[in-house]
């Protein structure tokens, strides 16, 4: 999260919240034990903070105005988030059944305390936090000790390697990200509201649509709304997996896994693409028939073990009563996979989709050899219940339109759907 950004005040959605669900400022609270003047001008606070109005107020009550409506959603799962901390600590505990007044985590409604507390879980080390938030280390020092009082236990731990979060620590971390987050969204959903699409979208980019689907999609996107920044986020999927469940990403384009690697994430199929073995412009093995002698003797960049290209790989190779090549380089970078098959003789097993400029050039060549039971679904992968930013949806959308524009003779197209991402 960028540190110039502004959050919410966190007190200030928890009475919008109650203000919602009870209807009115005197009854909200009631429900919160605050007076009703301190309810108001934590409503008022917050309009001015995100410069709408979010109720009309009436003699029978306060209506939501459209903006309102707009904020509602994200201020309700930032709230949610939170709210789900108790019991998992509770859990860790050995703890159950507790009451409304012990699960009420005040202590956690405070945004600078929960960055403190991401940061140090992040950099390991106080100083560091406090020179990144522009606060003293003992503002740091305060602001654990509060979220540890509140959590009863500790949620850091002084090791030889820096400070490192305990399993409270790293239990609740998620959790306090994905609030976060939804907190950030909330002026871009505001901004879409008045008819102006902006704010970043944190995508993660496996190496399939890298070099032109991705890049041609945030070429559309951000060609027609100035205001929208994107990041690509280029780790692999067990890091990126992470980032979607905290909510540091939005979404995931690339290879789709199957359903019961993470049933907690859903997934959207675009299309399937096949792998093909590629080699330099004048390789040997271009001038004579290949045959299975040839490819187990030959030099390979292979993808990493272990991921769904090289079981597929594996078992192909094994349809054709071939061992599985026992690579000279693993890697999924194509920077360095394109180095080594231009500078070598070495073969590569991949999409021809990744590395289609050079085979289009004629830098590489693909050997007349078909890989069988190598189809793989290409799409998006959201976070299960995730709600995208407009522009994030906008960006999905154009990505969408990328990959059903593509040429057929380009690739295998089973599915599309324009139906809006999974809410």
């Amino acid at each position: 999260m960028a540190q110039a950004e502004m959050l919410s005040n966190l007190m200030q959605i928890r009475a919008f919240c109650q203000v919602v669900d009870q209807g009115s400022v005197s009854r909200a609270a009631d429900e919160l034990y605050r007076t009703q003047s301190a309810v108001t001008r934590a409503i008022r606070d917050l309009e001015q903070a995100l410069e709408v109005p979010l109720f009309e107020r009436h003699a029978n009550g306060m209506l939501l105005t459209d903006f309102g409506k707009c904020v509602l959603p994200r201020a309700r799962r930032a709230i949610a988030e939170l709210h789900l901390i108790p019991a998992q600590l509770a859990k860790l505990h050995g703890k159950a059944g507790q009451t409304r007044s012990e699960t009420e985590p005040l202590y956690l409604f405070n945004v600078r305390r929960l960055q403190i507390f991401i940061s140090l879980c992040k950099t390991r080390h106080m100083q560091t936090v406090a020179t990144l938030l522009g606060l003293s280390q003992p503002a740091v020092s305060a602001a654990l000790k509060v979220l540890e009082n509140g959590a009863g236990m500790a949620l850091l731990e002084r090791t030889p390697h820096g400070m490192m979060p305990s399993l409270a620590g790293q239990d609740i971390v998620p959790n306090l990200r994905r609030a976060l987050n939804e907190l950030r969204h909330i002026p871009a959903d505001i901004a879409a509201r008045r008819g102006v699409l902006e704010g970043t979208v944190q995508v993660g980019a496996l190496p399939l649509g890298r070099t032109r689907l991705l890049p041609q999609a945030i070429i559309g996107l951000t060609q027609r709304y100035g205001g929208v920044k994107v990041v690509t986020n280029e780790s692999a999927f067990s890091a990126l997996a992470s980032e979607l469940r905290s909510g540091e990403v939005d979404f995931i384009f690339g290879a789709l896994r199957s359903s019961d690697y993470a049933a907690d994430m859903v997934t959207e199929t675009l299309f399937t693409e096949s792998m093909v073995i590629l080699a330099r412009r004048g390789h040997p093995l271009l001038a004579e028939e290949v045959n299975c002698e040839d490819l187990r003797e030959a030099r390979w960049v292979l993808p990493r073990a272990e991921t769904p290209a090289r079981r597929l790989l594996d078992n192909s190779f094994a349809a054709m009563d071939i061992p599985p090549p026992d690579p000279v380089v693993e890697s999924g970078d194509l920077g360095i996979v394109r180095g080594l098959l231009l500078g070598s003789d070495m073969l590569a097993a991949v999409s021809a989709r990744q590395l289609e400029h050079e085979l289009a050039s004629g830098e590489l060549v693909q050997l007349p050899l078909d890989l069988a039971d190598t189809h793989r679904a290409i799409g998006l992968t959201y976070r299960a219940g995730s709600l995208l930013s407009p522009a994030a949806e906008a960006l999905v959308a154009e990505i969408r339109r990328v990959c059903c524009s593509t040429p057929s003779r380009d690739r295998e197209l089973i599915t599309y759907s324009n139906s809006p991402p999974p809410a």
